[in-house]
């Protein structure tokens, strides 16, 4: 079996395995909720929450903050599915394994890809806690689960002149401003991690444009916009970057931040899916 049957059928067969269990539910939405900012499933009504173990090829989350689950039922009537931990490189899983998920919710039949994650903030007014809205991205993680064969319903070359859709972006800056959340917007750089960057990997990456610096994030928009789904991202800026702060950084900072998050992002996701048309 090629290495392109092989994952497409991951993805049918997965897939299947999580309709099942959706009675009927169509989600039209996913969304993938990065390190710390899991309490959104909370706000899911009417859950349906399916452990990974329970879906071929899904692996077990590993990492403290991600719960491992999917979580799918209706936000403010609008159906969604929530992936309650995500699958990181650093980890040592393939970009194929970490980009499963978003193939899954393509199969299932979504058109929106919302993805949120935890990351170290470069510009000044990035101060933590904050959000940050993704305009743009830059790849330094020198993976992509694009490469090899091409996989049924996916784009060989996608145009990734957009990757994180303008209409959305604009949409989620009008329900900041009126909700009062603070929402800063900026490019996110994906590095494989799993140890944080250094002073002088911060001052390069300042040079290159970045705003902000995170260890996941990148594979799933790639293979989004492959399958054609739009995308909306948001940084929760949980911490400065190396080399801008005196204080030592660690993963329970990181958590700590993203839980006083929580709340601004659940009621900026919330907006958004009323004010979609």
């Amino acid at each position: 079996m090629s290495s392109d049957s092989r994952s497409v059928a991951e993805a049918v067969i997965a897939a299947d395995a999580v309709r099942d269990r959706l009675g009927g539910l169509a989600p039209a939405t996913a969304i993938v909720l990065g390190s710390g900012l899991g309490g959104l499933a909370d706000a899911v009504t009417d859950p349906v929450r399916i452990p990974y173990g329970d879906i071929p090829g899904f692996p077990e989350a590993a990492v403290a903050g991600h719960a491992g689950e999917l979580v799918a039922g209706s936000i403010e009537g609008a159906p969604v599915l929530l992936q309650r931990g995500r699958f990181h490189l650093y980890e040592g899983h393939g970009p194929d394994t970490v980009a499963l998920p978003v193939r899954v919710f393509a199969e299932l039949g979504a058109r929106l890809l919302v993805v949120s994650n935890a990351a170290g903030g470069l510009r000044r007014s990035l101060r933590p806690p904050t959000l940050m809205l993704i305009a743009d991205h830059v790849n330094l993680m020198w993976r992509n689960p694009l490469i090899g064969p091409v996989e049924q319903g996916e784009e060989r070359f996608p145009d990734m002149a957009e990757p994180y859709d303008a209409e959305l972006r604009e949409l989620a800056l009008g329900v900041a401003r009126e909700l009062g959340i603070p929402l800063e917007e900026g490019v996110y750089a994906g590095v494989l991690g799993p140890s944080y960057e250094t002073p002088s990997e911060i001052r390069m990456l300042g040079r290159l444009g970045v705003d902000a610096v995170g260890m996941s994030t990148v594979p799933e928009v790639l293979a989004a916009r492959a399958r054609g789904l739009r995308v909306l991202g948001l940084s929760a800026i949980t911490n400065a970057a190396a080399g801008l702060s005196s204080d030592p950084l660690t993963h329970e900072e990181v958590l700590d931040a993203g839980a006083a998050l929580a709340e601004q992002l659940e009621q900026l996701v919330r907006g958004v899916l009323r004010a979609m048309p």
